[in-house]
């Protein structure tokens, strides 16, 4: 069982998204083990990238920032490696097709497995493109995540089923990332049209900010993905803004 798998497996799962290297390295270092420490499952490690097309505008801000403080693929892997003696949850890269193909797929995944990375979520990387990386991926015994969107089609759905590994990633609207005031009035029929046709663990992301907003997707789903209103509070040190969030969702997620 991987480490993914295990974690969705215990409790409805907490996953937090940062971007590395924003607003610094040591601050990255730094918060992640708080956010283990705080109550988070899982966190995504975002890699920045010059052209973050599923991103609101709060991470591709952060991405920018990062890339400026010279954060490369790289570096976050050996940042990775750093956070591994620090923490015990599943760590995931989060990151476009283009760094990881540049930097070639087999030394990535080698790399970034050795480091402790336990998987990979490539938003712009479609199942019917993303058999040589599973290739490499399954080699080094990490997961890799697809995503599904509300538009998406029964036989897309199916694909994503058969083709991701350790969970599926719900995008909960359709649009980019960035805190909503409100989740879609559709979310709950579009979990369930996911739900009958897999047996794997569904996470859902893109606008979720709020505790009320991850109970709500608590209900139906396996584990909650904030990312955009953790990052609009990194700035905010020492972090007492995102320990109450942090707090107040890892409520949320237990009682919903």
């Amino acid at each position: 069982m991987s480490r993914i798998t295990s974690a969705l497996s215990k409790r409805k799962a907490l996953i937090a998204y940062i971007t590395v290297g924003y607003p610094s390295a040591d601050v990255t270092l730094e918060v992640v083990p708080l956010l283990a420490d705080w109550g988070c499952d899982m966190v995504e490690l975002g890699i920045p990238f010059s052209d973050p097309l599923a991103d609101g505008t709060t991470i591709q801000e952060a991405g920018y920032r990062a890339l400026r403080n010279g954060v490369t693929p790289r570096l976050c892997i050996e940042m990775a490696s750093e956070l591994r003696r620090k923490v015990d949850i599943p760590l995931v890269f989060m990151t476009y097709y283009n760094p990881v193909f540049n930097f070639g797929l087999e030394t990535f995944c080698r790399l970034s497995a050795q480091s402790g990375i336990d998987g990979l979520i490539i938003p712009d990387l479609p199942p019917e493109e993303g058999a040589e990386l599973e290739a490499h991926t399954s080699r080094q015994a990490m997961d890799l995540a697809y995503l599904l969107a509300p538009t998406s089609s029964e036989e897309r759905i199916d694909l994503v089923s058969q083709r991701s590994s350790g969970f599926i990633y719900l995008v909960s609207l359709t649009g980019v990332t960035g805190t909503r005031k409100d989740l879609s009035s559709d979310l709950e029929v579009f979990v369930g049209r996911v739900r009958k046709r897999t047996s794997l663990p569904l996470c859902i992301g893109f606008g979720v900010s709020t505790p009320e907003q991850a109970r709500r997707a608590a209900k139906i789903a396996d584990g909650v993905i904030v990312g955009s209103r953790l990052i609009q509070l990194l700035d905010k040190h020492p972090f007492r803004q995102l320990n109450e969030l942090v707090a107040g969702l890892r409520n949320a997620l237990d009682t919903s």
